[in-house]
């Protein structure tokens, strides 16, 4: 049996879906040596829609064989066009 995982919700004061995304982009940059942090499963909500979630990047796994946890995964927008990348 594994230990659950936490997770952090982080309101913001921002009106607009882009401008969050943007800001949840400058987190995971900056913030991409915590090995903690896992940028690859967030999502975002609205305030008073906190069940209905986005999620942000693709995050599927990069090569073979399966990356898995600690594997490369995509770094690009969820639904982007062609095949899946590091950023």
């Amino acid at each position: 049996m594994t230990e659950p995982r936490w997770v952090i919700h982080l309101p913001t004061t921002l009106t607009s879906r882009d401008a969050a995304i943007d800001l949840v982009d400058a987190l995971r940059t900056s913030l991409t040596h915590v090995p903690v942090l896992d940028f690859g499963e967030a999502t975002l909500s609205e305030e008073d829609e906190q069940s209905t979630r986005t999620r942000i990047w693709c995050d599927a796994p990069i090569g073979e064989p399966r990356a898995g946890p600690g594997g490369r995964r995509c770094q690009r927008f969820a639904g982007h066009p062609g095949g899946c990348a590091d950023r």
